[in-house]
């Protein structure tokens, strides 16, 4: 056994391999190949046995003669199409944690929550076959199921995974031992609650990236990884992918794409004792007053960060627009 599974991943097709057949109009159908079975559609079947033995990318023909290509599916295709029991980190959010947090071979990384598996199997692959990846889940019934997916797709137990069900707050201090986590990734809805337990797991210089789905909750981990102290200015991005139609001379934009799923967050752990430069930044409003008091939040403009037209410019640009003959 190796740590990435490669051998699942090469040569012609065996029992229990998973495999994505395309039909001439690139409709998608994923099956497990098992002897003596068939997969059927209202347009004929096809044997399994057809397929066991055959190289990866090849075609087969069902009864009506019906054309399909045969590929093992990509970890970005397994992990779209496996069962979830909670939403997944879509592939191209897995790839922008797994680059932007530099998950390299041999870290050890924690994760939590586990979700579906989907973003664990990513940083498995990442950290090889010397690194480690604990991950965190409060319910058991979705660690169970993340396990089966990673379970199907590399093979068997993949030897550098631990999973465990509990609070990452009350768990992770008795999982590892301070300053020798590398990299942590939290996909929660509270991330902010953990940054205190996160700043005693990470060495010096580790990267912690938080996923989030809403504004607001990225708002408040970012204030909360300033007041902390120990961690670096925080970074937030998001990625937006948009497919393009390819046919002859139209070439043009998907109508559909993969828009907003989340927001990410990063920042890196200081040395203990350090402080930080002081950031020049404008400062915010409607979270603390300028005596460190906490104040209701105030939705207006220049909280959210707009920059507000004085009032001789908004009387000539009414002027300008009431009478542009005057101009």
């Amino acid at each position: 056994m190796t740590a990435t599974g490669s051998q699942y991943r090469r040569g012609p097709f065996r029992e229990g391999d998973r495999v994505q057949l395309t039909d001439p109009k690139g409709r998608l159908h994923t099956i497990t190949l098992t002897p003596g079975k068939q997969f059927h559609t209202h347009r004929g079947h096809i044997k399994h046995d057809e397929l066991i033995g055959s190289p990866d990318g090849s075609t087969v023909t069902n009864t009506a003669g019906v054309e399909y290509l045969a590929l093992r599916p990509l970890l970005s295709d397994y992990v779209m199409s496996m069962p979830r029991g909670a939403a997944v980190v879509y592939p191209k959010d897995a790839g922008q944690i797994v680059t932007m947090a530099d998950v390299f071979p041999g870290a050890t990384v924690v994760e939590a929550g586990v979700g579906s598996g989907a973003l664990s199997m990513s940083l498995l692959r990442a950290v090889g076959e010397e690194g480690r990846v604990l991950s965190f889940e409060r319910r058991a019934d979705f660690a169970e199921i993340a396990k089966a997916n990673a379970r199907a797709f590399f093979g068997e137990d993949h030897p550098a995974w631990s999973v465990t069900v509990g609070d990452l707050v009350e768990a992770l201090p008795d999982a590892v031992e301070p300053g020798s986590v590398d990299r942590m990734v939290l996909d929660m809805l509270a991330p902010w609650e953990c940054l205190e337990v996160a700043a005693d797991a990470l060495a010096p210089g580790g990267v912690l990236i938080c996923y989030v789905a809403t504004a607001t909750q990225l708002s408040k981990v970012a204030e909360a990884m300033r007041d902390y102290g120990a961690y670096t200015e925080p970074e937030a991005w998001e990625s937006l992918v948009r497919g393009w139609h390819l046919e002859g001379l139209a070439v043009r934009p998907q109508h559909r794409m993969h828009g907003h799923t989340g927001f990410l967050i990063t920042t890196r752990r200081l040395a203990p004792g350090t402080t930080p430069p002081l950031r020049k930044r404008r400062p915010g409003r409607g979270y603390v007053s300028d005596t460190g008091e906490e104040v209701p939040e105030q939705w207006s403009p220049e909280a959210l960060g707009e920059r507000v037209a004085s009032e001789k410019k908004m009387r000539k640009l009414t002027r300008d627009v009431v009478n542009p003959e005057q101009r």
